[in-house]
């Protein structure tokens, strides 16, 4: 079965064999997202600098220490990271629904005690999703507007984060949180900033994410020095992208004639691809193998089997998914009851049932 799962998603990752989406989704070819989250800035340093910043949250750093995920298994938590990412722009309708409803099994798993508080955190808490949520949407619109075509106009922008808002639909945070604006972004990241700690634990997970090349899939040894200019590349550009503020609670350094030099570069770097879909495509596939099947359908411009789009409330009436916020009460309340009960370790059960949504875990 697991063999069989693996193939699965080896198969629909290949370009020569991409499926059309069931429909548009939620977004579509109009949408102000699919124009900022298909440039080829989004899912490299804009997917990079929106995982390694969300660690500055302790509640978060501590979820994801706790599963060692990115330490045992970088690789594929990348890829069905990645994966997700690219569904809630992308993916058709029941896709979405699908994964959507599973990740809340999935962050089920995420419960403990955060050990610089004592306090309890849960990554389905509706405040941690926001965070993850927001991170995500404003790095990827920086990236775009600093190594790609530039700043949205008035209001292409204002479109984006009512876009935002639809795909936080997705998550258990409440969309009457969203900000409807770059004001709006800014005034959230200022109310964040005094609960952000660069504890030593944010620090060396952070530091490790920028790594990209823990990251790629292995190459032969010839062109390993060229994958290692790469992922230092990229490291050097996703910290160019933080505040200066941010960096120094990260322990992160860099000057500012790096951050000068890197634009250009990855202007360029990221403008070749964008000119060709072949080439973008590759380059993705070698990235992220799981992502392909999502978003090549968009960048082949592969019509949908019904071209129209729906609302989440349309969707959760035509497949009967309840909000994420409501989903699977009752087994999360038994992994609270498993942890802070009993003192036992969570169940993987969700993670497992993931794998043919999200991709394997091996």
């Amino acid at each position: 079965m697991a063999a069989r799962r693996k193939s699965d998603v080896a198969r629909k990752s290949d370009p020569a064999a991409v499926q059309p989406h069931q429909d548009y989704g939620f977004f579509g070819p109009d949408s102000v997202a699919w124009k900022v989250w298909s440039y080829p800035t989004s899912l490299t340093v804009g997917f990079q600098r929106a995982v390694t910043v969300e660690e500055l949250d302790p509640a978060l750093v501590a979820a994801v220490d706790e599963t060692r995920a990115i330490r045992n298994r970088p690789r594929t938590r990348y890829d069905r990271t990645l994966r997700y990412f690219a569904m809630v722009v992308f993916a058709g309708s029941h896709d979405l629904m699908k994964a959507a409803d599973i990740l809340v099994k999935v962050h089920s798993k995420g419960i403990g005690i955060e050990p610089l508080s004592g306090e309890p955190y849960d990554a389905n808490d509706p405040k941690s999703q926001l965070w993850i949520h927001l991170t995500a949407w404003h790095s990827i619109l920086y990236a775009y507007e600093k190594y790609g075509p530039g700043k949205l106009d008035e209001a292409e922008e204002k479109q984006y984060w009512r876009e935002c808002a639809v795909a936080a639909e997705f998550q258990t945070c409440s969309v009457d949180a969203i900000p409807r604006g770059r004001a709006g972004i800014q005034a959230y990241f200022e109310t964040m900033r005094p609960k952000l700690v660069g504890s030593e634990v944010a620090r060396s997970t952070m530091d490790h994410l920028l790594h990209a090349e823990v990251m790629f899939p292995p190459v032969p040894a010839v062109f390993r020095p060229i994958a290692l200019i790469v992922a230092r590349v990229l490291r050097i550009g996703t910290i160019a992208t933080m505040p200066h503020w941010m960096r120094e609670m990260s322990g992160l350094r860099q000057g500012r004639l790096l951050d000068a030099l890197v634009t250009p570069v990855l202007k360029i770097a990221f403008r070749i691809p964008q000119l060709n879909r072949r080439l973008k495509l590759a380059l993705l596939k070698r990235l992220s193998p799981a992502t392909v099947s999502v978003v090549a359908p968009v960048i082949l411009e592969i019509p949908p089997l019904n071209p129209v789009t729906l609302t989440p409330a349309e969707a959760r009436e035509k497949y009967g998914y309840p909000k994420p916020a409501d989903a699977h009460l009752e087994w999360r309340a038994k992994q609270h009851e498993k942890v802070f009960g009993g003192k036992g370790k969570p169940s993987d059960a969700g993670l497992l049932e993931s794998e043919p949504i999200l991709g394997s875990l091996t």
